[in-house]
């Protein structure tokens, strides 16, 4: 009797536990989507059914360089800072420059001038740029080169990211069989003792101890859906693909 006591006190406190963690998990929810921190969230029971095949993890490094918004945002300022280089470069070329005007003159006793056009082409140059450095052209550049190796960072970083979330998915997923097929070998084994208890083969005890192990394989089951659920999920947003 006290060896049942202290399983089910066991199995309160994990139980407790569980319920303040899914508190905890609800005001949290609440405050990301601007929710009033008293709103009570409906769990999805089928959240842990939603567990696809994973593609080759070459598919979803492909997906993350198209969709992940970081990347993105970096190649648009590797794209402005190329701009500005170009701008800069600029600035130690000749200027060229078309004129145009039109006169008309009257001046009693000297000139008449009606309707006089006229257009010309110049060319300037600032002689300063032949020994001052373009400074804005060095920045420009030091801008792209340390845009360029953010890049090659941002990049190593995701694929590394990636893989080690492809690799926790797969094995998530393989930790399902396993518990499952514990819950086949703590089924079979309460049944057995079930059997014996009921013929007088087997004490309260052994029973309690079965029924204790069958209920906990079924929990390890349900949580390993859920880590499958969630690694799987992880992988799509590491991907970028969740995001769309």
């Amino acid at each position: 009797r006290l060896k049942a006591q202290l399983q089910t006190s066991n199995i309160e406190l994990q139980l407790l536990d569980a319920q303040n963690n899914y508190s905890i998990a609800n005001i949290n929810m609440d405050l990301l989507l601007g929710l009033p921190e008293t709103t009570i969230l409906k769990v999805d029971e089928d959240y842990i059914n939603e567990i696809s095949e994973n593609q080759p993890v070459s598919y979803y490094l492909s997906q993350a360089l198209q969709n992940r918004k970081d990347l993105q945002a970096l190649d648009y300022q590797r794209k402005a800072a190329n701009l500005g280089t170009k701008a800069a470069k600029a600035e130690n070329l000749p200027i060229l420059a078309i004129t145009g005007g039109y006169v008309a003159a009257d001046i009693p006793g000297f000139v008449t001038i009606t309707n006089a056009i006229n257009i010309g082409l110049g060319v300037s140059y600032n002689l300063d740029n032949l020994w001052k450095k373009n400074s804005s052209l060095l920045k420009s550049q030091a801008r792209e080169k340390q845009l360029e190796a953010n890049n090659e960072l941002l990049n190593d970083h995701i694929k590394l990211e990636l893989n080690k979330d492809f690799q926790n998915s797969n094995l998530a997923k393989k930790k399902i069989e396993v518990y499952e097929r514990a819950l086949e070998q703590a089924t079979e084994n309460y049944r057995i003792t079930k059997n014996k208890y009921d013929n007088g083969l087997a004490n309260i005890t052994d029973l309690l101890e079965a029924d204790a192990a069958l209920v906990g394989a079924k929990v390890n089951v349900i949580n390993s859906r859920a880590d499958a659920a969630l690694a799987y999920k992880k992988l799509l947003q590491t991907s970028g693909i969740l995001n769309q």
